[in-house]
């Protein structure tokens, strides 16, 4: 089915003109703002476990409660993006994500930051998805692909340099203020969004009782799981995806370590992983429909992948061919971008919303079962790389899985 038409009422603004840009703009700041929240945790939890003499377990049990009620909430946010809007789902969310900020900046119990890391993750699941959905209802499908790959193209970079940002604020500042300063933007963040966020066209829907809106929620979500398309376009979007967290949160590094690197070029090399990722991000789309073809993209970056990992796990690596072998990778990951566009081939367009939360949040889940599952098998050993050899089987077959699975996906490439 074609996706590349909007719906037939008439827009109240011009699609692709100077508003759609200031919308996505500020929809793309969110996601980059929110990202930095979460990615802070792992550079200022260390000092937040001295000033609240916290336990070891209590500081993952933090963490893993922010990933499942992320997990949970992803799945209804783009069913509601869907039934509401832009303006009604991102001004809560951005509300919701500053208020989690400002309680975990001002927390002086357990209790406190379990509850603001819940309040966190229920906003943060609109962003990335409402990025993407801002981007399709404002430029247009034909466009959705591409301004959702920018969408990426940011995060991607935020995750090259954020992580240096933020050891230099912890260097000067204590977390507190560095957390508060996050709620404070976001407060400013919340102004202009109020001012500027709306749809293009107005979403008019039938007045419903708070049963019947719940209802049709779950009647929209249900309407894309029974599409079996939707099943195999998620599932290998998340092996790939979930291997770029694996790599680039923890593992990539580590490897790298193991191979004899020094952490400096081991850090830069990984860190060539986001450059990758961020350069080829709008890219994809452009060789998508320069093939006229979603499938035969996102069989060849997964292949191209596969292929990278091989080597960097049992080659001898210097610093230099490990740089260029992460980015290999990270530009073919984002053949993952795809996924989100093949999913909207099968989906009518009031559905793109419930079809990319669906995507992203089966890509959130396995980006936590991927980044646990090699430690399992270097838990006892002593972390020598024919360890570490032994541990990266598993994104490698996790990546003969998702080549397997891509054969599966049916060619859905809109007509017009």
């Amino acid at each position: 089915m074609s996706t590349t038409t909007m719906p037939a009422a008439q827009p109240q603004f011009a699609l692709g003109g100077a508003r759609a840009w200031i919308v996505w703009t500020i929809a793309v700041t969110f996601v980059v703002w929110l990202f930095n929240v979460q990615t802070g945790y792992a550079i200022v939890n260390g000092s937040v476990q001295k000033s609240l003499n916290l336990s070891i377990d209590q500081i993952g049990l933090i963490a893993a409660t922010y990933t499942w009620s992320f997990a949970i909430a992803q799945m209804f946010s783009g069913a509601l993006l869907d039934k509401l809007g832009s303006r009604k789902v991102l001004l809560p969310a951005i509300t919701l994500v500053a208020i989690g900020v400002f309680l975990f900046a001002f927390a002086q119990s357990f209790e406190m930051l379990l509850l603001s890391q819940v309040i966190l993750a229920i906003g943060s699941s609109a962003g990335f998805v409402g990025a993407g959905y801002v981007g399709g209802t404002w430029f247009g499908m034909a466009k959705f692909g591409f301004m959702f790959g920018l969408v990426q193209l940011v995060a991607a970079l935020s995750s090259a340099f954020g992580q240096a940002g933020f050891d230099f604020a912890l260097a000067n500042w204590d977390w507190r203020t560095i957390i508060t300063g996050f709620g404070i933007f976001g407060a400013l963040l919340l102004l202009v969004a109020i001012l500027f966020v709306r749809n293009p066209t107005e979403i008019h829907s039938e007045k419903q009782s708070i049963g019947q809106f719940v209802s049709s929620v779950f009647a929209s979500i249900a309407e894309v799981l029974k599409k079996p398309q939707i099943w195999f376009i998620s599932i290998q979007g998340a092996l790939v995806f979930g291997l770029i967290l694996a790599l680039g949160v923890v593992w990539g590094p580590k490897l790298l370590l193991a191979h004899g690197l020094d952490a400096r070029s081991a850090n830069y090399a990984t860190a060539c992983l986001w450059l990758g990722l961020a350069v080829g991000s709008p890219m994809v789309d452009k060789l998508s429909n320069a093939m006229k073809s979603r499938k035969l993209p996102i069989l060849g970056t997964t292949l191209v992948q596969l292929v990278a990992l091989l080597a960097v796990v049992y080659l001898p690596v210097t610093s230099v061919m490990a740089m260029v072998l992460y980015f290999i990778f990270g530009l073919c990951n984002a053949g993952h971008m795809l996924n989100f566009t093949a999913a909207a081939d099968n989906v009518p367009p009031r559905l793109i919303g419930t079809s990319a939360s669906i995507v992203n949040g089966s890509m959130f889940v396995f980006g936590g079962i991927l980044m646990g599952l090699p430690g399992k098998l270097l838990a006892g050993t002593q972390e020598a790389l024919a360890d570490y050899q032994h541990a990266m089987l598993v994104p490698i077959a996790a990546l003969v899985l998702a080549l397997l699975v891509a054969l599966l996906i049916k060619e859905r490439y809109p007509k017009r």
